[in-house]
């Protein structure tokens, strides 16, 4: 009987309130605390004493730099520790006899939960989007809720790489009615497509209360909305009763536009359960359309189509604002990488934010989705082995549910350079990762980054649990694979790690400068910690960047390259340790500056003109200096010094670039690429003078008045007559007016010890960085930039 009225009151309940989904925004307004306190988790605590900050938030970014902290300089040498989060809300009591949950993008590490006081759980892995239901504890009306969060991330050293504190990607509070959907589990596969249709089926669970003594009507109805907003497609039917179902709907595209790197078509559907006219919960999400295969001779096919995979790796940090996640700050690095013609993503190591693979969907990447670093062997005594055998079924599930409907996403990596490649373990542990994702996901295959290339010796390999082999380095080896590996399909997960310092030049005549010599001395650049800009520095597993990307170009059944790095990311400063505190593998430096090999895969990976020409043009009389030219579209380069023709060179065999050996003498630089006689680009560089003015260049002036909008302004030291001074090492003051703050500061030197946070920087090699951030409210602002002896300047940006 009590079983009986309770099903009915929660049938009269669903009646008489309207209990669509709510998703909302849970990042303003926390308190924060860094150290540890075991109170803290208690309603009673008063932390009013506490700072008050927005989510995404990184503590680690804003600590110093110190060669002592047991982060090592391998994860920045920047600060770890405790830090507690807490934050007092209320519900309206309109959310009663609703499920409420509370969802975190990502904590780094070691989070645990409470929610007045009641205990949630733990999650480890600093990576995984995790949720807990507050439901059965929460206070409406006028009462007050406690969130408490404590993150632990003194264990070190956990990484080989910057990996921040705190919870560094959004929060969201989520409210639905008792009957919703189960929305990790919606699934949407596209099993048929043709030219003149597409199939598309969404595996829909729904969850209900069991008991109610005689039911009531509940339609489960969706549409598909192409991209201009037509309506392409509906599905509805009447709902079975029961605890929980799994409603399989298919709809029927006609005249499908598939989803490319080019012409990234997205559609959009809305999926609602009603009763009646009520709306009880409601799930709309964007998909694309599209094909893609791997073959073993020629390589990936994306919609039919040979594409070569032109990626990149990326680790998580954003620079100067650390690992805080901003939508603004990785669409930027996006779309550097997009104009430069790159057309995929591997996320090294770890799964993304989820919005970063919102943004690939929108821009059309194409991403290799990476779970882990490590299995059970560790790289680190203190990182994701010890908690490997509890939590990685968990963790590697929570990842395929999350991120298996973008359509971006075309491959699954279990592993990079996993250590159980190498005994009998690996094949074990392999088959089970395989197989949970196979489970979840059935529709893109499996690889792993390996390093043995010997069949009988590495065991993941042998485990047949990959459906595609990923290789990292050895391309002198690349020919030899397709014989080890019979039928195997095949792409180069990591390639390069080259060494560069942008702006910094070391002459490839000069015998002296030739790294490396060679692999023992570990001697790859200068006393300052500076690195060649030539592309002649590489690590000593690694290779050029010409060299990689020949190698992958050469042959068709590779099928295409995720370079190390695209960006300079915080930590791992190969070749050096501390002072140096970031890395020096990327294509662009951590501030977003391009440095010149940018431009070799520019003319090699687009179908956009390109002349790109260096070294700067201020050195000492006498001198002797390589230029080098990087360019497409043309027959050949002629260069001129001073109005004087020095040669024309034309690229010869596989080679990617032309030089001159000059003799420098000061003026200018020039070059003129030509096809058929008829000019193609014209590129100069001219002897600069001495600092003089300050050049500021906002990447966009007119913001949205959303509290996470970000300019970044690029900051130029120039001569009097307009030129970047090559060498300036000038300090800019920055001040701000109106509504933001200065986020962040950078000049892409990696053994610059200077806080990322402060409202000055030292340019490096003539440019550094401001990033500015709105507050949320409307008005114009003001960015002034000041430096002892140069001419002020300022630029104007809005918030609106």
């Amino acid at each position: 009987m009590n079983k009986i009225f309770l099903s009915f009151f929660l049938f009269c309940t669903l009646l008489v309130s309207a209990q669509s989904r709510q998703w909302v925004n849970f990042n303003e307004n926390w308190k924060f605390f860094l150290g540890n306190d075991s109170a803290a988790n208690k309603v009673s605590y008063n932390d009013s004493k506490w700072r008050t900050l927005n989510l995404p938030h990184d503590w680690s970014i804003e600590g110093t730099f110190s060669e002592t902290y047991p982060t090592t300089f391998n994860q920045g040498a920047l600060p770890a520790g405790i830090g507690w989060y807490r934050k007092t809300f209320s519900l309206p009591l309109s959310s009663k006899n609703k499920i409420v949950s509370i969802r975190f993008d990502g904590v780094y590490r070691n989070s645990e939960v409470w929610i007045n006081g009641h205990y949630l759980g733990k999650r480890p892995y600093g990576y995984s989007s995790f949720q807990y239901e507050l439901t059965p504890y929460l206070k409406f009306g006028a009462e007050k809720n406690v969130l408490a969060v404590k993150v632990d991330n003194s264990v070190q050293p956990n990484s080989r790489w910057y990996t921040g504190s705190g919870i560094y990607r959004n929060a969201w509070l989520e409210t639905t009615g008792i009957i919703h959907f189960d929305k990790e589990d919606i699934f949407l596969t596209t099993p048929t497509i043709t030219n003149k249709y597409a199939i598309v089926e969404i595996k829909t669970p729904i969850v209900q209360p069991l008991g109610h003594p005689g039911g009531y009507d509940a339609d489960l109805i969706s549409k598909v909305y192409d991209q201009n907003g037509n309506i392409v497609g509906k599905f509805s039917m009447r709902l079975p009763l029961g605890d929980r179902s799994d409603i399989p709907q298919k709809f029927k595209i006609a005249n499908p536009k598939l989803w490319s790197i080019d012409r990234p078509s997205l559609y959009k559907v809305i999926t609602q359960i009603k009763v009646g006219s009520e709306v009880y919960d409601e799930c709309s999400f964007s998909f694309g359309i599209r094909s893609f295969s791997f073959d073993a001779e020629k390589g990936f096919f994306l919609n039919n189509q040979p594409l070569k995979i032109k990626g990149v790796c990326l680790h998580h940090d954003l620079g100067a604002l650390g690992a805080a996640f901003n939508k603004r700050a990785a669409e930027r690095q996006l779309q550097i990488l997009k104009d430069m013609g790159c057309n995929a993503v591997r996320t090294a190591h770890n799964p993304p934010a989820p919005e970063f693979l919102d943004l690939c969907d929108r821009m059309g990447f194409l991403v290799m989705d990476e779970a882990f670093d490590m299995w059970k062997k560790r790289k680190n005594k203190f990182d994701y082995s010890v908690d490997f055998d509890e939590w990685h079924k968990r963790d590697l599930e929570d990842m395929i549910k999350r991120d298996r409907n973008h359509a971006s996403v075309f491959m699954w990596s279990i592993g990079n350079e996993i250590r159980e490649q190498f005994d009998s373990s690996g094949t074990r542990i392999a088959k089970e990762l395989a197989t949970i994702i196979k489970s979840l996901d059935p529709t893109r295959p499996v690889t792993s980054a390996l390093t043995e290339n010997i069949p009988e010796k590495n065991f993941i390999y042998q485990s047949a649990a990959l459906d595609v082999l990923g290789f990292n380095y050895k391309l002198y080896d690349y020919a030899a694979l397709p014989k080890r590996f019979p039928g195997q399909k095949l792409i180069a997960s990591e390639t390069a790690s080259a060494l560069a310092t942008r702006g910094h030049y070391d002459m490839p005549s000069d015998s002296a400068r030739l790294w490396p010599p060679d692999a023992k001395s570990k001697n790859y650049g200068n006393a300052d910690y500076t690195v060649s800009a030539y592309d002649n520095t590489y690590a000593y597993w690694g290779a050029s960047h010409e060299a990689s990307w020949k190698a992958v170009k050469k042959y068709p059944f590779m099928a295409g390259t995720f370079v190390w790095s695209g960006f300079d990311f915080i930590g791992e400063p190969v070749p050096y340790g501390w002072p140096a505190r970031s890395s020096y593998y990327g294509i662009v430096d951590l501030a977003g500056f391009p440095k010149d090999v940018y431009y070799m895969y520019q003319s090699e990976w687009t179908n956009k003109p390109v002349l790109h020409i260096f070294p700067h043009w201020n050195w000492k009389s006498g001198d002797s200096v390589d230029v080098w030219a990087y360019y497409n579209k043309a027959d050949a380069v002629e260069l001129f010094l001073n109005g004087k023709s020095l040669g024309i060179k034309k690229k010869i065999g596989d080679s990617l670039h032309v030089q001159w050996r000059v003799k420098y003498e000061p003026g200018t630089v020039k070059a003129v690429s030509r096809k058929a006689g008829k000019i193609i680009l014209v590129k100069e560089i001219k002897t600069a003078g001495k600092p003089a003015k300050i050049e500021l260049m906002a990447d966009r002036k007119t913001l949205a008045a959303n509290g996470n909008d970000l300019s970044f302004i690029t900051v130029k030291v120039l001569d009097a007559e307009g030129n970047l001074v090559p060498d300036a090492d000038n300090f800019v003051k920055f001040t701000i007016k109106g509504p933001a703050f200065i986020a962040g500061v950078d000049n892409g030197n990696p053994t610059s010890s200077e806080s990322f946070k402060a409202p000055q920087r030292k340019a490096f090699n003539g440019l550094c960085l401001a990033i500015i951030q709105t507050t949320g409210k409307k008005g114009e602002i003001v960015l002034e930039a000041r430096s002892e002896g140069l001419k002020t300047s300022a630029v104007r940006l809005r918030a609106n």
